[in-house]
């Protein structure tokens, strides 16, 4: 819109600068209004176009009457703004069709007028001149407009960009940034999951967990470029936003050449995936009450990534080991929207068998890819047994955890898809049951067919009123 008023006031200038050479004639004023009336028409109407009858030019324009003669028999009204451009074209052919060769093109002072030849035709070059001069100016101003403005907006984007920060950027007021960066830079206790590092910050007498990030050539230039790492800082920044129960906050982080680390609150509970482990070698009991509470909470962090936070964030990587177990199994989930910025794979035996098919197949993820990898984790917990286990590469197992719950849900015998030692009460059998209902429903191969995050947390509670 801005632009299509720049083009009117350099047309109307020019229009002004030519009018000088007219004389004062009536007939040759007529003639003159007649066509800048024309020319202004065509001129107003293509700028309409650009900026639309909601402008100011577009809401002056559709105020006056158009007669669908001017251009024979169109109206402006419908044409696009290519047509529009057409009609100045011919307009303009048809206007200095009849210029003899013999007229200069610019000239101080006319040439004397030839036998024959009437102070008319002269006045008619003059003004046909005249308007070539108009609508070369109104062009040129066009394109010097648009020019002055993609210089201004490129450098307003370069002023606003922001700047790569050095060193660590701490959220929480308990860390000391200098405190963080001399316990990274020592030798720190590998927790057991492998993937972060206990840090003990002598000044607060805090324990932290620290991760190292690869960053991902995928997700843009080289790792030591700054526009990579801005980037970086700007996701980190949003996921430092995220506060939520059953969500795990970011602390602080350090972006480095080609890494980065995070900074998390050190759970002493461990992940679920350790919980499952001395689960299945019989060295902790985990009840349906406390499985039950394990996947309401996962549900209501992923509702409060989906639809409760500023903009949408997705998991990546749901899986038991980036569920963090607290004191009386509160879940928290952890490395939320950090596989977008490494070297993640989603074929990588620890994450395989927690991907949505449309992952491999379409490399598409969606918020109903989170759901699928519930789907999995709910029936983990139900089943009590590894996606990973030999028994289901066979015939008997179909495939896939997935695919070996639906299969004893269809036959009617859902009940020995039940970890046995969840058995025992009548009551709990029932809510499990339906829990298993709604594994398989999360499960589903076609994303429409999953539930979101929010009707999950729904039917995930209302197990236990029934």
């Amino acid at each position: 819109m801005l632009l299509s008023r720049l083009a009117f006031v350099c047309f109307f200038v020019a229009l002004l600068a030519c009018s000088f050479q007219t004389t004062s004639s009536p007939a040759s004023c007529f003639e003159l209004v007649r066509s800048l009336v024309l020319l202004l028409l065509c001129v107003a109407s293509f700028c309409v176009r650009i900026s639309g009858k909601n402008s100011i030019l577009g809401k002056l324009c559709c105020s006056f009457p158009r007669p669908r003669s001017c251009f024979g028999g169109f109206s402006m009204d419908g044409q696009s703004p290519s047509k529009t451009l057409i009609f100045l074209a011919l307009f303009a052919i048809q206007a200095f069709s009849q210029i003899g060769p013999s007229e200069p093109f610019l000239s101080a002072s006319p040439a004397p007028s030839p036998l024959g030849q009437t102070p008319q035709f002269a006045l008619n070059v003059r003004l046909r001149r005249m308007i070539l001069g108009a609508l070369f100016g109104s062009v040129t101003g066009f394109l010097a407009s648009l020019l002055f403005l993609l210089s201004v907006r490129l450098l307003l984007l370069c002023a606003c960009r922001a700047p790569v920060l050095q060193g660590p950027v701490v959220f929480s007021p308990a860390i000391s940034p200098k405190t963080l960066k001399s316990a990274l830079s020592t030798d720190a206790q590998l927790i057991p999951n492998g993937k972060y590092r206990r840090l003990i910050l002598d000044d607060a007498g805090l324990a932290v967990a620290a991760k190292r990030l690869e960053l991902g050539a995928h997700a843009g230039p080289p790792g030591n470029s700054d526009s990579l790492k801005r980037r970086v800082q700007r996701e980190l920044e949003l996921l430092a936003r995220v506060k939520h129960r059953n969500v795990m906050s970011l602390m602080a982080y350090i972006c480095e050449q080609e890494h980065v680390w995070v900074v998390y609150d050190l759970i002493a509970g461990g992940s679920l995936e350790e919980a499952l482990v001395r689960v299945r070698a019989q060295q902790l009991k985990l009840g349906w009450d406390a499985r039950h509470r394990i996947a309401v909470g996962v549900a209501k962090g992923l509702r409060h990534l989906h639809f409760e936070c500023s903009h949408r964030i997705l998991h990546h990587g749901l899986k038991p080991s980036n569920v963090m177990l607290e004191e009386g199994f509160e879940p928290r989930l952890a490395d939320f929207g950090l596989p977008t910025l490494v070297s993640s794979r989603t074929d990588a035996p620890s994450t395989a068998h927690y991907a949505a098919p449309e992952s491999f197949q379409s490399r598409r993820y969606t918020d109903k890819s989170d759901i699928y990898s519930f789907g999995m984790i709910l029936g983990v917990l139900l089943t009590g047994k590894d996606p990973s286990d030999p028994f289901f590469a066979g015939d008997t197992g179909r495939g896939s955890l997935g695919r070996w719950i639906r299969h004893l849900q269809q036959a009617g015998d859902a009940r020995d898809a039940l970890d046995k030692a969840l058995l025992g009460e009548e009551l709990e059998e029932e809510e499990m049951l339906m829990a298993i209902r709604i594994a398989i429903v999360c499960m589903s191969d076609l994303p429409a067919d999953r539930p979101s995050s929010d009707e999950l947390v729904a039917m995930l509670t209302q197990l236990q009123s029934f």
